[in-house]
């Protein structure tokens, strides 16, 4: 896989100027079968969207990382994927990777900006002054599967209408539909190298990089739960269906799943969805559009019960697809344009 990488220079929030380090991966995604290479285009003008930022200076990192995860919670609340208290992001920290930021608990998605996020330990202690309470029943799932995966820097786990319909049944999504228009493309010798596809709405995202955790059990602790998860996540998937996930409480509690048990909102975490990645970009894009496959499995699900048969991609194309455009970059890509129509809608007020 070839790399790009461009360097340019940009002001921080502190006004000082700081090195931006940017590259994108070429994705090989075929072999010429064409004697007649000059058929295949050279990379176009827009080649290089998909750039994922790196910083030489971790402080603008942080704030970069902190603007686009209380981007993400606008997103969310538009999305309508917010019930309530419950829900929230995790991001690991790029000047102390040991510890975290999250939202503040009781607030909504669609009031949070950057300055509202709160750092904090391993088990959930706020670090930074806050005058917000922290769910740390919730952070401490994300905490443990954090650990057990160091490549996951950030983790959207809220409630989504149609996340929550299909967990019931403890089934990932099916191949139903995929989508990869071929913009730009380069050759090293046989090798056919797609440097800028577009996506569709793809249930392809998820081939072989989707978990369902059954998560039915006895009395555990928030801890305990997030381990078990990071079982389910395993060494490389990036999304989780949670199936009958209820009632999840910090380590002072039970854990409990007794749907007649009177609990208090503070403590309740419930959710059904859970995707991760290394930027909070590719997370939410992933939770956005694990989101749509499952509305895309409710309707096909429906249609298949008055008779109507359902003709899924096969496992090679499916494979081409996830392979062309399931990675981060992609997904870093799929958010961009959502947070570029948040910093016109608010006049980049969340940035704050």
């Amino acid at each position: 896989m070839a790399t790009v990488t461009q360097v340019k220079t940009i002001s921080n929030p502190t006004g000082q100027e700081t090195t931006l380090v940017s590259s994108f991966a070429k994705t090989k995604v075929g072999t010429i079968q064409s004697d007649d290479k000059d058929d295949l285009s050279e990379p176009s003008l827009i080649d290089g969207l998909w750039i994922i930022p790196t910083f030489q200076d971790k402080y603008a990192e942080r704030q970069w990382a902190k603007e686009h995860m209380a981007g993400a919670f606008r997103f969310l609340a538009k999305k309508g994927y917010i019930d309530g208290a419950g829900g929230h992001i995790s991001l690991r920290d790029p000047v102390r990777q040991d510890c975290f930021w999250i939202n503040p608990y009781s607030v909504h998605f669609g009031m949070l900006k950057a300055s509202d996020m709160i750092l904090v330990d391993e088990q959930g202690q706020a670090i930074t002054q806050t005058e917000y309470k922290v769910n740390r029943a919730g952070f401490m799932i994300h905490a443990a599967l954090h650990k057990a995966r160091p490549d996951i820097h950030a983790a959207v786990h809220t409630h989504s209408p149609y996340g929550r319909a299909w967990s019931v049944f403890g089934r990932p999504v099916e191949m139903l539909n995929q989508g990869m228009e071929l913009i730009s493309s380069t050759t090293n010798g046989d090798q056919w190298y797609a440097d800028m596809v577009h996506p569709d709405t793809d249930c392809c995202y998820f081939y072989n990089d989707l978990s369902v955790y059954d998560g039915y059990g006895g009395v555990v602790l928030g801890q305990e739960e997030g381990e078990r998860i990071a079982q389910a996540l395993g060494p490389r998937n990036k999304s989780v269906i949670l199936q009958n996930h209820g009632y999840v409480f910090d380590h002072e509690h039970a854990y409990v799943r007794e749907p007649n048990r009177r609990v208090t909102q503070s403590d309740l975490v419930h959710t059904r969805l859970m995707t991760c990645g290394g930027t909070v970009d590719e997370a939410v894009a992933y939770f956005h559009a694990l989101e749509q496959a499952c509305q895309a499995q409710i309707l096909a699900e429906s249609a298949a019960a008055k008779g109507c048969q359902k003709r899924l991609i096969h496992d090679a194309e499916a494979s081409f697809t996830k392979e062309g455009v399931g990675n981060a970059a992609v997904m870093f890509s799929q958010f961009k344009p959502e947070y570029q129509m948040l910093l016109k809608e608010t006049a980049g007020e969340f940035c704050e």
